[in-house]
């Protein structure tokens, strides 16, 4: 238990490093697709969901993502409005709906995956190929002991 005189250094507390590094990169690659597809950070990991796992629900694609689900609600909204996704009623369960890409969907996906994995590969360029992998093996392990914590809070 820590002791409640002891300072809390935010600048070296990890679950303040992680959130402000990944808003930095979420704004950094952001910043590729915003102004040129008209998305916003939601809509872009909504439509990244569905191009790797389609078809989901919206309930499923909230859960891929991490993402509540009024904010995935307005997201696949929007989407839909612009015609990037499609809804498809479940014909044995009327009250799940599955979505997919569109056509002009997935035009647009391809378009964005090479910005994004090219982002990714400049933020790479700062770490070995060694660093890389334990960066990658302890962010699983992060991510894996995170989602414990959370379901024993």
């Amino acid at each position: 238990m820590p002791n409640a005189l002891q300072a809390l250094e935010l600048e070296n507390f990890l679950p303040y490093r992680l959130s402000v590094l990944a808003q930095l990169v979420s704004e950094s690659l952001h910043d590729l697709y915003a102004e040129p597809f008209g998305l916003s950070v939601t809509q872009w990991r909504v439509m990244a969901a569905l191009g790797r796992f389609a078809p989901l629900t919206a309930s499923e694609v909230g859960q891929r993502i991490v993402m509540d689900k009024v904010a995935v609600s307005r997201a696949v909204a929007g989407l839909m409005k612009r015609d990037l996704i499609e809804r498809a009623t479940d014909l044995n369960d009327r009250r799940r709906a599955s979505l997919r890409l569109s056509a002009k969907g997935r035009s647009m996906h391809a378009r964005i995956v090479p910005l994004a994995l090219g982002y990714e590969g400049e933020l790479y360029q700062a770490l070995s190929p060694e660093e890389r992998e334990t960066l990658n093996g302890l962010c699983d392990r992060l991510f894996a002991h995170a989602k414990l914590l959370r379901k024993a809070a």
